[in-house]
């Protein structure tokens, strides 16, 4: 990110996850992107009845998702793995590049997320299908592009990603059925936590640091009261203007906004201010983070706690 608001994310490390049956293998504070969570693998259980698919992802947010849903089936290789660089401006080294050529299926977010990604997909992988959450949701480019905030949109990549392991390992086409399964089930509390905060908070409102959490707000009901004015000029990567900053204060300050979505992995004193406006007028702050947090043992998990933050703040019961 080019403005004051940059992102801060942990140590960049390119990860290998190599799922592991019944042992969950949990991230880990040097990035490492997890295995299937040991939900799903003991809901699943069973051994690989053929070789395991090559499985290339772009960045952790979907990482865990692919592993979840391979198993023992995929080995699977995340390039950007709680990375402390921002997925837009990642360089990849000629390293990256024979990884993606050894992919017999490759994950990507696309919408101008991860381009590096789909351009090495098409030049070192050209035979290699791509599960591209963009084109998978039909989300037109120049939008929003967090789209593992998306609830229908995790559910739709993770049955265009099964859909491409049953081909590649046609022997393998039940044991990955269970896997889709088991990570539905393992999706439960992700599920219930939603429907709770929408049940007992749609119609509230919250205003935002940035975009990021915007899919899950408009999922549980949330509407949005971020200044237009700020809003795109964080979309842009810009500073808002005084007057921008002055319509947040006084949003906050008025009580317009019932909850304050704050990204973590930011940095800058635009931010800043705006959290410090909203905790001197008694708003609740809930924290979200763009990427997998260091030590998060599943997509899973990792959502649940922040929606479970969200629900106290908005006095939800889950």
């Amino acid at each position: 990110m080019t403005s004051p608001r940059r992102r801060i994310f942990a140590a960049a490390v390119f990860a290998l996850a190599v799922p592991v049956g019944l042992v969950a293998c949990s991230s880990s504070d040097s990035g490492t992107t997890s295995g299937a969570s040991s939900t799903t693998a003991a809901a699943s259980g069973g051994a690989c009845p053929t070789t395991p698919v090559n499985v290339v992802v772009s960045v952790d947010q979907w990482g865990d998702i692919a592993s979840a849903l391979g198993g023992e089936c995929a080995k699977v290789t995340t390039v950007l793995a709680s990375s402390s660089v921002d997925p837009h401006d990642f360089e990849p080294s000629p390293a990256d590049a024979a990884t993606f050529a050894n992919a017999q299926l490759i994950v990507v977010n696309g919408v101008d997320y991860d381009p590096w990604a789909s351009k090495f997909a098409a030049t070192s992988a050209p035979n290699a299908p791509v599960v591209d959450a963009g084109v998978v949701t039909k989300t037109a480019a120049g939008s929003n592009p967090h789209l593992w905030y998306s609830p229908p949109a995790v559910n739709a990549v993770a049955d265009a990603i099964t859909a491409e392991l049953d081909k590649l390992a046609p022997d393998a086409k039940s044991y990955f059925a269970d896997q889709r399964t088991a990570f539905t089930t393992s999706q439960a509390p992700y599920d219930k936590a939603i429907s709770a905060i929408k049940a007992g908070a749609s119609g509230k409102t919250y205003a935002a640091t940035e975009t990021v959490f915007d899919y899950m707000a408009a999922a549980v009901g949330l509407v949005d009261k971020t200044p237009p004015g700020y809003q795109n000029a964080s979309a842009n990567e810009t500073d808002p203007s005084p007057g921008d900053l002055d319509a947040f204060r006084r949003a906050l300050a008025d009580h317009q906004v019932n909850v304050l979505i704050y990204n973590t992995q930011t940095e800058g004193s635009v931010p800043q201010q705006i959290r410090s406006a909203a905790e001197a007028a008694g708003v609740p702050v809930v924290d979200v983070t763009e990427t997998v947090p260091p030590g998060t043992t599943s997509f899973e998990t990792w959502q649940v706690a922040q929606l479970n933050a969200l629900a106290k703040a908005l006095g939800v019961t889950v």
